[in-house]
């Protein structure tokens, strides 16, 4: 009993110090040259760009091609979860949005988000991050004009004046700032490919003090504290989950065994990726945390195919998700709208897993 004892406790203890290596590997290699920037690219982005000017593109007056193809590409640039992306989607629906770009919002945002798309490049490669970005564009046009032919009617006509707003999107200022943090977010990783890490800090640290330095010659500081404000907050919401997560991904990795997630995920057929959507579909993930769930997959010996599907519904759905869509827009629209992302994610895992990826 005691010799069982002893077993049992060392097995804890193995699977515990998997979730503590994960954690360390995460914080060592993608905190300071892949999260610092991608959270002040959050801020800058929730400070500087007007909203109400992109908003009143999104309209019912909007012809469809035009509002969805502006919901889809903005929608990128809004870092969100499956639950925290409900009430920016159902506040455009209600002010005025149509149906389709409610729910495209609601894919996007959460789905290809510029910081996981980021972080998915960072950890899974440059192939995997740009052909998750085209198949959520592309899914999300389905979904927009599926949501559109089922409940477009239902979606009552209101005020245009109310969207008639005038005004800068973006000054020439921050328009450069926003750039300098983006080569600031991908040049470490993308041009430091080999060597020590310490060549990626260095890229990262000469790009982040110019353009702090810009900033302070070009902004006011009270503009500048409101997007280290912005910043601070999607450190405080996301940072805390994401160290969660990958803990718990380290344990994941420990506890299943190669031969279930060959059997189950392995290949790219019809059945697996199927599997893969429905466990993303279920599943909750904070912003950023589906991309080393599915690395460690991956090294099990997932498919490319599951694992796009997985990278795509992970952050897209939710059981949470799916609650707060049926309360808010109702029952028919959340049975439509996962139905509809399921199906496509199984297809589109199952169509890139065999024919896309090299």
């Amino acid at each position: 009993m005691f010799g069982q004892g002893n077993e049992g406790d060392m097995m804890i203890e193995e699977i515990l110090m998997g979730g503590i290596l994960a954690l360390e590997d995460y914080i060592a290699a993608h905190v300071l040259t892949c999260l610092v920037p991608a959270f002040l690219l959050a801020g800058a982005m929730v400070t500087f760009i007007n909203r109400e000017i992109i908003l009143n593109y999104l309209g019912e007056r909007t012809s469809k091609l035009k509002s969805f193809s502006i919901a889809a590409s903005s929608s990128f640039f809004l870092a969100a979860c499956s639950c925290t992306v409900i009430p920016v989607a159902s506040g455009l629906y209600y002010g005025g949005a149509g149906i389709g770009v409610a729910f495209i919002v609601l894919w996007v945002a959460p789905a290809t988000n510029i910081l996981a798309i980021t972080y998915t490049g960072s950890i899974l490669g440059v192939e995997m991050a740009f052909f998750r970005i085209v198949a959520a564009l592309l899914m999300a046009l389905v979904v927009g004009y599926t949501m559109a032919y089922f409940f477009g009617t239902e979606k009552q006509e209101v005020d245009s004046q109310s969207w008639n707003i005038e005004g800068k999107i973006i000054s020439k200022h921050e328009l450069i700032l926003l750039v300098l943090i983006v080569l600031s977010l991908l040049l470490p990783n993308y041009l430091v490919q080999k060597g020590p890490y310490l060549y990626k800090v260095l890229v990262w640290l000469s790009l982040t003090l110019a353009f702090f330095i810009y900033a302070l010659k070009t902004m006011e500081i009270e503009r500048i504290k409101d997007w280290l404000r912005e910043t601070w907050w999607f450190v405080r919401i996301i940072f805390p989950l994401l160290l969660i997560g990958v803990f718990v991904v380290g344990i994941i990795g420990k506890l299943l065994p190669e031969e279930w997630i060959r059997d189950w995920l392995g290949g790219n057929g019809i059945f697996a990726c199927f599997f893969a959507t429905i466990i993303g579909a279920v599943t909750y993930f904070a912003t950023m945390t589906e991309a080393p769930f599915v690395d460690t997959l991956m090294k099990l010996g997932m498919g490319n195919g599951p694992a796009l599907a997985l990278l795509l519904t992970g952050p897209g759905l939710s059981l949470p998700n799916w609650v707060a869509i049926a309360r808010i827009f109702g029952v028919k629209k959340a049975v439509v709208y996962v139905i509809t992302i399921v199906i496509l994610g199984t297809f589109v895992g199952w169509f890139f897993g065999n024919f896309i990826f090299r």
